[in-house]
């Protein structure tokens, strides 16, 4: 994509803090990061949403995410006490660069970013059904 940041990070026309890189993945430092140590992991080819990813780059950046996390729980510079993943697709999900990436959030005692999940309304065991059987069928 002409106009992708990430993209452009990839192929070098933006600098950026390399942590990792394969045939697939892409990995680099958050220049706006909500903790010291957060990253984003984007596949090399662009994909706006993970819903257009094909399975062997689906497996790839999860499979990279893993990676690094270990790496950076190692790490004595970033002390992290947990992580978050995080993706957002589409708009209504809060993304803003349409290439698909993978936040590693590190994460601390006490650090400001909040993860807050307002439930629903609980569903009925026939819509849970309902829903579920729906989901398997368009696998």
């Amino acid at each position: 994509m002409e106009n992708c940041i990430f993209c452009k990070i990839i192929n070098g026309q933006i600098p950026s803090f390399k942590v990792y890189e394969d045939d697939f993945t892409f990995a680099f430092m958050d220049i706006s990061p909500i903790n010291p140590g957060h990253l984003l992991v984007v596949p090399k080819k662009h994909f706006a949403e993970t819903k257009d990813y094909d399975e062997v780059t689906g497996g790839y950046v999860f499979n990279t995410a893993v990676k690094i996390e270990k790496a950076l729980r190692k790490s004595n510079i970033v002390t992290c006490e947990g992580t978050n993943f995080f993706v957002a697709n589409g708009t209504a999900a809060g993304q803003e660069v349409f290439h698909s990436h993978l936040h590693i959030i590190p994460r601390y005692k006490g650090d400001n970013f909040k993860v807050r999940i307002e439930k629903s309304e609980k569903p009925s065991m026939d819509e849970l059904k309902n829903i579920a059987s729906i989901v398997n069928s368009n696998i």
